[in-house]
């Protein structure tokens, strides 16, 4: 019998982007928080008990020892945390009020990442890997972002995919919209994306030229104070929040999708268990719980993950 430790990884790898937010709270004064929506969807997972990993690169900094101690104190597996002797990724936020924002990082940490240093093995392992955010904006690192996407599709893993619409997604982010919604299993988007990134008020024809571009995706379609709705196939579901005192809504949005996919890997896991397979997904009890995970993120103030508790509690208002 061999020696060796077994290595396990993490069911869940979010891949993409982790910065700091620089946030103008006064004429002269400025907030710094963790965060980046594919980093909070990771540590959103993590909350929620799903073996979770966030798989980018940060700098060795002070800004990337935060990013590194909240990472590891949402319990994710640092295995796939990068660092690099770069500055860091910053996201300037000087009006909170609509938000309004500039990203630094011409030469950053996050640009370095290298899908092949991650731990040998670990796509057997992967049941979805989730990409999004401003990294697909990134060259080189959004190159390397879709070539891993593309690699894990090949394997079979499930893909989600949230653009997280901002102001840098002109019509040069595209064919990068189009590539991976046609790699995604489910495609996270919000109203105000559709908007931003087919530049139109017409929100239902976006939807529509969006789900084109991959029929066999499922759509989770968030609508803020109205809730979300989930589009598969030619069938469609929508649900309204449970009544709550909202604190702030930051990372609401990423709560949502790690929500989504919780819910689907446990759904997995009861037919294996059961030992029967190929049951539909019950996509309205998979949208209650990511609209519950959504609003308890609305719960505290910053990108805080929901935790599982409140979660369930929500669960019996919706």
């Amino acid at each position: 019998m061999s020696d060796k430790p077994v290595l396990t990884f993490p069911q869940f790898v979010s891949a993409g982007e982790a910065l700091t937010d620089l946030i103008r709270v006064g004429a002269d004064q400025w907030l710094s928080k963790t965060g980046g929506s594919t980093w909070n969807v990771a540590r959103a997972a993590a909350s929620l008990g799903v073996s979770s990993a966030f798989a980018g690169a940060i700098s060795q900094d002070w800004f990337g020892d935060e990013l590194y101690a909240a990472s590891q104190e949402a319990g994710l597996d640092l295995r796939f945390l990068q660092r690099a002797a770069r500055s860091p990724l910053l996201a300037v936020v000087y009006e909170t009020s609509p938000p309004q924002y500039n990203f630094i990082g011409d030469n950053s940490a996050d640009l370095s990442f290298d899908p092949g240093a991650l731990p040998s093995g670990w796509q057997q392992a992967a049941q979805w890997v989730h990409f999004g955010g401003i990294s697909l904006t990134r060259s080189p690192l959004a190159e390397r972002l879709i070539e891993l996407a593309e690699d894990l599709h090949s394997r079979g893993v499930k893909i989600s995919y949230d653009p997280n619409f901002r102001n840098v997604m002109d019509q040069r982010y595209d064919a990068v919209l189009k590539k991976m919604a046609q790699l995604a299993d489910v495609i996270k988007v919000s109203d105000e994306d559709l908007a931003g990134l087919f530049r139109t008020d017409d929100t239902e024809a976006a939807l529509a030229t969006l789900r084109s571009f991959n029929p066999d995706a499922t759509v989770l379609l968030t609508l803020g104070s109205k809730g979300a709705a989930i589009h598969a196939g030619d069938q469609y579901w929508q649900v309204a929040p449970p009544p709550i005192a909202v604190v702030d809504t930051v990372g609401a949005g990423d709560a949502g999708i790690a929500g989504l996919i919780y819910s689907l890997i446990q759904e997995a896991a009861a037919p294996a268990a059961s030992g029967s397979q190929n049951a539909a997904p019950d996509w309205l009890q998979h949208l209650r719980f990511s609209i519950a995970c959504g609003s308890a993120a609305c719960l505290n103030a910053g990108a805080k993950p929901p935790q599982l508790g409140q979660v369930r509690a929500l669960l019996e208002k919706i």
